[in-house]
């Protein structure tokens, strides 16, 4: 597979805005013969443009996102919060290039790293690239994308407060609520409130609130959400899904229902 057809085979709206321009930089300094005369491989951001334009009137409707445009929006955050404390740990690259090839291989996950270290080069906006995601990739996915910042943030096993801030700021442009936020940030570190902070309960909450509270929670994880992204994602969607069950599980233990 060459990266021109791995970087083209399933991306959509990513093409477009300040992604794309992110995407047509890196590709710039990696990819060999794509421009052979034809141009960038990006040309069809301007042609999106132009489209996008001429129907600006009609009534705007989100398009499911595919899973490349899930890929390179990935990585795009992933650089951003590997900077957010000035310092590129080693085991958190490793991190992203590990989770990458579990995901699609090891071929892929060259190109996917290739690609991501040529983003890293970068002066992105965080809050332009955190409003074309919030508006083209629908909520569970956006869910998904949080829950593996994370993980890149705890790869090097200790996450620092840059590191959170920064993770907390991608999170409200990408309009995910503070709930949801302390839910998946709470997969990550060990508490004695951690069970309810997954659930989005208090300490006080019923027996009752608590069953209806884990079945709320499973549908909003369930990996079903994610399955238009395909298999390679079915990993971590499970991961989120699986904690979910053991922190209702914890709390039967606990309060003995």
């Amino acid at each position: 597979m060459s990266f021109s057809k791995w970087i083209g085979a399933s991306i959509g709206w990513s093409f477009g805005g300040p992604i794309g321009a992110i995407i047509g930089l890196a590709l710039g300094s990696i990819v060999d013969s794509m421009a052979n005369g034809k141009g960038s491989p990006l040309l069809g951001d301007r042609q999106a443009g132009r489209r996008h334009r001429r129907h600006k009137n009609r009534p705007r409707q989100r398009p499911q996102t595919q899973p490349g445009d899930f890929e390179v929006s990935l990585l795009v955050l992933a650089s951003i919060v590997i900077k957010s404390d000035d310092y590129q740990d080693q085991r958190e690259l490793d991190f992203v290039r590990q989770q990458f090839t579990s995901m699609y291989g090891r071929e892929r996950a060259n190109y996917a790293f290739k690609l991501f270290k040529n983003i890293g080069k970068q002066n992105i906006s965080t809050r332009q690239v955190c409003n074309q995601i919030r508006q083209m990739m629908d909520h569970p996915s956006r869910l998904q994308l949080l829950h593996f910042l994370f993980g890149i943030a705890k790869a090097d096993e200790h996450v620092t407060e840059s590191e959170i801030r920064q993770i907390y700021t991608i999170s409200g442009y990408l309009g995910i609520s503070s709930k949801d936020f302390e839910s998946i940030k709470a997969m990550f570190f060990n508490s004695t409130e951690n069970a309810y902070k997954i659930l989005e309960i208090e300490k006080s909450a019923s027996v009752d609130d608590i069953k209806k509270a884990y079945r709320k929670m499973a549908k909003k994880y369930h990996p079903d959400r994610v399955i238009h992204l395909g298999k390679e994602h079915q990993v971590g969607a499970e991961a989120k899904f699986r904690q979910v069950q053991e922190a209702y599980e914890q709390l039967q233990k606990e309060r003995g229902f």
